[in-house]
């Protein structure tokens, strides 16, 4: 398994729990309209739920930027192999004349 690969699975994996702090969050406001929780407490730790999805939603920016950077790393590396086929084709060129 490629890096590019292990860097999607993990993109994948963060934002499947960014959606379950979602749904965490809504769970929090229904109890909050039932009165079974003071809008107090629903403050308190929806703010704490937000900062988890603010941490994620960085990481997923972070892993992203890095997914990029080896895309380009890649495409380098397949340049620079295709220049050195060229080189050698013509170096062969140059022997048989």
């Amino acid at each position: 398994m490629g890096f590019i690969e292990r860097l999607e699975r993990n993109i994948a994996r963060l934002e499947k729990r960014i959606e379950k702090e979602r749904i965490k969050i809504e769970h929090l406001h229904e109890k909050c309209e039932s009165k079974k929780i003071t809008k107090a407490d629903f403050n308190i730790k929806k703010m704490q739920i937000e900062a988890k999805i603010h941490s994620m939603n960085s990481r997923i920016r972070v892993l992203q930027g890095g997914m990029t950077k080896e895309k380009k790393h890649q495409e380098e590396k397949a340049k620079e192999k295709q220049k050195e086929k060229e080189e050698k084709a013509k170096e062969k060129e140059k022997k048989k004349k």
